[in-house]
């Protein structure tokens, strides 16, 4: 049994993989905070009605939290590396584990906005207290007249209420505020929670030393700028020879110029070159050496996904 579980979690790495991630996990919560605020001075209006308060609350908590959530499952680079995998290759490579946890991955990092957008929304309480204030047992409130009904407590949220109600108004609103921070801190704690169990059954379950998992990640990320960067001189100079074959000439600046005589292109990559390199990526070993990325596969000649003879796969999920 421990043996399987240990098995099962060794695919588990969520998106506090690096520092940073953790930085731009932040940069994102951030922003969120501040756009939530200018939301709240801008285009929040409780409209005071019975019915439309509790779907315009809601609404108000829940379709920007959505909306930030499918931004950020489409800004994440291993939704389209899960895509091409699946396209090209399917999902047969990977164990349910490995696949349920590689959605996790995407799921937890897109979450990161909409979470904090929730949070922020319970803090301030506005939403929750337009949302509920009809819902309210005019019973619980000390001496509140009976001729008033969930109607009136609609209003409440608003300026212009009755003026015997006053101190009712402000008694369901302290209520109602109490409430929504009290949810708000709970989710806060659960979220914390979540994150400091995932990062050490993560760091237990992994099949690479602290170190090894720290340079993989450093490897990873020069591999990726490197690339870029490349490509983007690649694609200039490649373009550029088009042009001059077409027109006969081509009109570079300087720096262009110097980059065309220093790194000649004489063709383009095939799409079996790019398909080998994109997709999601378990890490692996060859005959004991790690390979750490598709690119590093690639490059060392070694083909499939699957662990060969003199091969072995590590499980664990470069996400």
């Amino acid at each position: 049994m421990a043996a399987l579980i240990t098995e099962n979690f060794r695919f588990l790495s969520l998106f506090f993989k690096s520092k940073d991630v953790m930085i731009f996990n932040g940069l994102v919560a951030l922003g969120t905070v501040g756009s939530q605020e200018l939301f709240s001075v801008v285009a929040f209006h409780c409209p005071c009605s019975p019915a439309r308060n509790y779907i315009y609350g809601l609404a108000a908590i829940g379709v920007p939290a959505l909306a930030l959530f499918l931004i950020g499952v489409i800004w994440n680079n291993h939704t389209w590396n899960l895509v091409a995998e699946c396209h090209k290759r399917g999902a047969k490579n990977f164990s349910a584990a490995a696949t349920f946890l590689l959605f996790g991955s995407i799921i937890g990092r897109a979450g990161v906005a909409p979470v904090t957008w929730s949070v922020i929304s319970l803090l301030r309480g506005e939403a929750y207290v337009c949302a509920l204030s009809e819902f309210v047992d005019p019973a619980s409130l000390d001496k509140f007249p009976s001729r008033y009904g969930p109607e009136t407590l609609a209003r409440f949220p608003c300026k212009d209420i009755p003026g015997n109600l006053t101190s009712f108004k402000e008694e369901v609103i302290r209520r109602l505020r109490y409430e929504s921070q009290l949810f708000g801190w709970l989710l806060i704690g659960v979220i914390a929670v979540l994150v400091f169990l995932t990062k050490c059954l993560k760091h237990c379950c992994s099949p690479l030393s602290y170190r090894q998992e720290g340079y993989w990640s450093q490897y990873r990320s020069s591999e990726a700028k490197l690339f870029q960067r490349t490509a983007e001189i690649h694609s200039k100079i490649l373009a550029a020879n088009n042009v001059k074959q077409f027109f006969g000439f081509v009109a570079l600046n300087k720096e262009e110029k110097e980059l065309v005589e220093e790194f000649p292109v004489e063709g383009v990559q095939p799409s079996p070159q790019w398909n080998a390199i994109t997709g999601v990526y378990i890490y692996r070993e060859n005959k004991g050496f790690p390979l750490y990325s598709r690119l590093h596969k690639w490059a060392k000649g070694v083909e499939g996904n699957g662990p060969g003879p003199d091969g072995q796969e590590m499980a664990f999920l470069a996400i």
